[in-house]
């Protein structure tokens, strides 16, 4: 029975390594699998999923406006596929997530999404907050906090190294611009404690 699965973590937790991996695993068995990523997100490479251990696999961009149920349903009809692969997940809308939700429960296709639960303000984001509300499956992938707890939460940095409390919701960076801790240090950082 197919599923709409979220794998969520803060940075640095290894989400498109397992993505990649998942995507390696239907393609071993012959499997035919259709992976996004998201149009904004342009750090290694445009059009192409990258994880910071090295390995990458070209992708499916979309933005706010790719209707999912639509393009998956004219791809499965052409080439039989197993399974949906979506990265950057956060930054989909709510109406793709019900898209995403019908092609598992029309399509009887599942999908497998991966993306970051809150921002640098501890906010949700939108894909992140429906994912989370209509997923039949959430699992947390978990990285540690520099005093080894459990990383929750992400601080935006500037370019000096300095914790950013104010800005845009979504800025695309990576170790330059954020840095993943515990609730406890997060709150620290951003002087709530």
């Amino acid at each position: 029975m197919a599923k709409l699965y979220f794998y969520y973590s803060t940075m640095n937790a290894g989400k498109s390594t397992t993505l990649l991996q998942s995507a390696y695993n239907y393609k071993e068995r012959n499997m035919n699998v259709r992976l996004y990523t998201a149009a904004i997100d342009d750090r290694f490479a445009v059009g192409q999923i990258t994880s910071r251990i090295g390995i990458n696999q070209p992708a499916n961009l979309f933005s706010a406006s790719t209707n999912f149920e639509q393009d998956i349903r004219q791809h499965h009809a052409q080439e039989k596929l197993s399974c949906i692969l979506v990265d950057e997940a956060q930054f989909l809308t709510k109406e793709q997530v019900y898209q995403l939700s019908d092609v598992v429960d029309k399509l009887s296709i599942p999908v497998l999404c991966y993306g970051i639960r809150t921002d640098f303000q501890g906010n949700l984001f939108e894909g992140s907050q429906y994912l989370l509300a209509w997923a039949d499956q959430l699992e947390e992938l978990k990285t540690i906090c520099e005093c080894g707890r459990k990383a929750n939460f992400v601080v935006r940095l500037n370019a000096n190294g300095e914790v950013v409390k104010d800005g845009e919701q979504i800025q695309i960076g990576g170790n330059e611009s954020y840095l993943s801790l515990c609730r406890q240090h997060f709150k620290q950082k951003m002087g709530w404690l």
